[in-house]
Parts: C-alpha cells; sequence; structure tokens
C-alpha cells in the first residue's frame, strides 16, 4: 500500500492528453473518488519540485522573523484575507479553541481592468524577502492553472460543458496558503495543529506537507493518514462544489493532528490552495444533480455570501 492510503492517485497528463479514450478514463475515476472519498492524489500537476523548493525556504523564511517583523504584516481590516495571521487566530467551526498555526495569505492577481479587482485587497509585500512575493504569485498561478484542469474533468463528470467553471473562477477569490504549526511545548489543551473541519472553497489543491499529519474521516467513521507522495498533490473537495452538486461530490472532513511526542519539538508546515470562484457565482443546486432520489439539498445563496458566512464561523470576521 503507498503511503496515500488508497486514496485514488490520478495522471492529470491523462486528462490533458488528447486522447479521447485515456481523458475519459481520468474524468470517470476522478469523479467517483470525488462521489466516495472526495480526496485524490494527482501527478502531473504542473507544479515543479524546483518551484516548491524555493516556496518552501522562503515561507520558511518568514516565519523565522521575528514575532515583531511578522506583526507588521498583520493587518487590521483584512480579515485575515491577505498578509500575516498569527497564532491562534483561527478555529474550526463549532470550536472555541484556536488552531497551533499561524500562516500567511496571497490572494487574486488581477491584472487587466477587470471591475472586480475593487474587491480584493492588494497582496502584501514583504520587505525583508526580496523573492518571497515572487515565488507565492508564480506557485499561486500554477496551482490556479492546474484547479482550472481539475474543474473542466469536473463539469464534464456532471454532464456540463467542459468550460463551465472557467468563466466563474476567472480571477476568482482563491488563496494561496502557507501554515506554520510550530513546535509543541506545553502539554496542548484541547487544540490540535487544525481541528477537523471541512473547507470552504470549490476544490483544495495540497502540495506536500513537510511532516505527517493530515488524517481524512472515511466512509466508516475512521481517520485515515495522507502523505502526498514525491511529485503528488493531495486535491479534495470543497462544501461549495458540494453544495453545487447536490451532495454527489463529497466534501469530506479532515484535520491534523498533533505529531507524537517525541516530534513536539519540529515544526510543520503546509501549503494549501484554497480554489474559489467569483463572489457572483450562484451555488445554487445544479439541475443536472437534482432527482426523485436526490431532491434539492440547500437554499440559493452566491458565493460570496456564502464565504462571509463562513469566515464568521471560524474567527475570521465579525
Amino acid at each position: 500500500m503507498d503511503s496515500t492510503h488508497n486514496i485514488p492517485s490520478v495522471n492529470l497528463a491523462d486528462f490533458l492528453s488528447g486522447n479521447p479514450e485515456r481523458k475519459e478514463a481520468f474524468v470517470e475515476k476522478l469523479g467517483k473518488a470525488y462521489e466516495e472519498i472526495g480526496f485524490v492524489a494527482v501527478k502531473n500537476h504542473g507544479l515543479s519540485d524546483e518551484l516548491s523548493d524555493r516556496l518552501y525556504q522562503q515561507v520558511k523564511a518568514f516565519f523565522d522573523l521575528s514575532p515583531e517583523i511578522k506583526a507588521q504584516y498583520e493587518i487590521d481590516g483584512l480579515a485575515g484575507q491577505r498578509g500575516y495571521t498569527s497564532f491562534g487566530k483561527e478555529h474550526a467551526k463549532g470550536r472555541n479553541t484556536g488552531d497551533l498555526k499561524e500562516f500567511w495569505h496571497f490572494g487574486q492577481y488581477v491584472e487587466d481592468d477587470d471591475p472586480i479587482r475593487e474587491e480584493y485587497p492588494a497582496n502584501v509585500e514583504v520587505k525583508e524577502l526580496p523573492q518571497f512575493n515572487e515565488v507565492g504569485k508564480a506557485a499561486y498561478q500554477t496551482l490556479e492553472n492546474a484547479g482550472r484542469n481539475m474543474l473542466r474533468a469536473i463539469a464534464l463528470y456532471l454532464g456540463l460543458e467542459e468550460t463551465y467553471f472557467d468563466s466563474r473562477i476567472h480571477h476568482g477569490n482563491s488563496i494561496l496558503r502557507p501554515i506554520h504549526y510550530p513546535p509543541i511545548t506545553d502539554e496542548p489543551e484541547g487544540a490540535v495543529r487544525a481541528a477537523e473541519h471541512e473547507d470552504i472553497n470549490l476544490i483544495t489543491l495540497l502540495m506536500g506537507a513537510s511532516a505527517e499529519g493530515l488524517e481524512v474521516l472515511n466512509k466508516k467513521g475512521d481517520y485515515v493518514p495522507v502523505t502526498a507522495l514525491p511529485e503528488q498533490i493531495i486535491v479534495n473537495v470543497g462544501d461549495m462544489l458540494q453544495r453545487l452538486t447536490n451532495n454527489k461530490l463529497r466534501s469530506t472532513t479532515h484535520r491534523v493532528v498533533n505529531p507524537p511526542r517525541e516530534k513536539w519539538g519540529e515544526s510543520r508546515y503546509s501549503i494549501p490552495f484554497f480554489l474559489h470562484p467569483r463572489s457572483e457565482m450562484l451555488l445554487n443546486c445544479l439541475d443536472e444533480c437534482i432527482d426523485g432520489e436526490n431532491p434539492k439539498q440547500y437554499a440559493d445563496i452566491t458565493a460570496g455570501e456564502y464565504l462571509n458566512e463562513r469566515l464568521a464561523e471560524i474567527g475570521l470576521k465579525k
């Protein structure tokens, strides 16, 4: 058994191959995995080892800066949507204990006259690290492109036009979030590195984390450890896609557990890319996913309205 513990592995090169049989097989395998567990491992996603390594180097350098310097990048009024969020500010829905992590947010780059630019705060430049923002932007745009291709496959699986999501995610409110889980120094009182939760967005693309800890809840109610193999990323369904597909595709509960005591002294780094649509995208259940056996489960809502509700629930927005 590989260390993804039977989470299906798919090869994005099959989807992009120009070969109809390989493309169709990819769509079918991906769709079935998202119906059954909500997570897959993906090969040939376009993020090179070199870019991944450079990003991890920059991220570690940022989190190694002094608390005083980092605090300059925690900007009031942004609800944590850009720049730095300090230790323990965010918690899982339904919990009051802050998660044992600090993080940074890179957001969307709107470089034309799309009026959506007015909706987004500017990205925050880290003056102490000249390459930090450049490398973050390159990784952001690479993962956004991989996510676009994954959503094209999902659209085909759902019986939609292949490009259904393209205009809806163009300049979407996506976030690249480097996270630092610092060494654990005291017995944690009820806090874990990240409590059980589901992601808010359409899909999440997770670069291999620097240590174990990610666990996924399977259909039997057991948490199963997941570690991306070399050259793979993990891509999972978020609540927006579950809602849009009227529960056809599953947004799986997952968590990051504290390591065994002998590894408490080690930091853990993780860099998920949360792929969001534009705020005006309707998350109304698709007609293709509603029938007599599966009536409509959710009220109509836009992505922006839904995001604001959820940010309030996890403590990032008042």
